[in-house]
């Protein structure tokens, strides 16, 4: 017994199906693991952003190629797109001076550009000078490390891929830095980063005015961390691929120093 052929337009489906996913793959960006959620706790919200450092590569900018700082999350966006980079994340990366430089360890590219700072009880340096403060790096095998400034100074650990010093610390082996108080008045927008495991860095960023004990609280009781820093207030804002920005309003941004970032990889 024989069949008749098919109409054309049938045989010609399967290729249009083709075509209409090369299309809808094109258009989609590359898959990254970054993770990003909204968080209520405490009745404050507040935006966390996970990296799985075995599938993304986070990053620490400060000046261009030219020696000019990018100042901002949209330039660094900018400059990634005009080298074929997608932004899918970036966050600023700890305090600075009235110069626009990093105030502490500043290691990028498994370059040191500002070297552990160590000054203690400096007002000028604001929360820097809230001890202890400490380091957030990411060793040249890839893992992550929170840790005060004075235990990376005894560490004496080998140049990092990358390194930021900001502080007060956040958490300390566990436990909320002694130097806040949970009915402080000081409410203010905060950024902090921890590393979960060597593997995985989770960053937040509160959306609207928190003090340091309630932010460390976020930390431990619901990010599960053990040492946690601070990355910088009023002013910090983190940006998500697809989500905008979260954190601090326009209003209250000044110019960055360092940024952390992770582009998608390229197709």
């Amino acid at each position: 017994m024989t069949f008749p052929n098919p109409p054309a337009s049938t045989r010609r489906l399967p290729r249009r199906l083709a075509a209409c996913l090369l299309v809808l793959l094109a258009i989609v960006p590359a898959a990254h693991a970054v993770q990003s959620q909204r968080m209520v706790f405490e009745d404050l919200g507040f935006r966390v952003i996970r990296v799985d450092l075995r599938a993304d590569n986070l990053e620490l900018h400060w000046k261009d190629g030219s020696g000019q700082p990018f100042g901002d999350i949209e330039s660094l966006r900018a400059w990634g797109q005009s080298r074929g980079r997608h932004l899918a994340f970036a966050t600023n990366a700890g305090i600075y001076d009235h110069k626009f430089a990093p105030l502490g360890l500043y290691v990028e590219d498994g370059r040191q550009r500002v070297p552990l700072n160590l000054a203690r009880g400096n007002p000028a340096s604001g929360n820097f000078s809230l001890l202890p403060n400490g380091v957030f790096a990411i060793d040249a095998q890839g893992k992550a490390h929170v840790m005060t400034s004075e235990a990376w100074k005894s560490a004496a650990m080998p140049t990092p891929r990358l390194a930021t010093q900001s502080g007060p610390m956040l958490l300390i082996d566990g436990s909320v830095n002694p130097a806040f108080t949970d009915a402080s008045e000081s409410m203010k927008w905060r950024s902090g980063v921890c590393a979960v495991s060597g593997d995985e860095v989770v960053f937040a960023v509160s959306e609207s005015p928190v003090n340091f004990h309630a932010f460390a609280r976020l930390f431990r009781d619901r990010l599960q961390c053990r040492d946690a820093l601070f990355l910088d207030g009023t002013i910090s804002q983190a940006y998500i691929d697809g989500q905008g920005y979260a954190g601090a309003p326009a209003f209250m941004l000044k110019p960055y120093a360092g940024m952390f970032a992770v582009f998608d990889k390229a197709p």
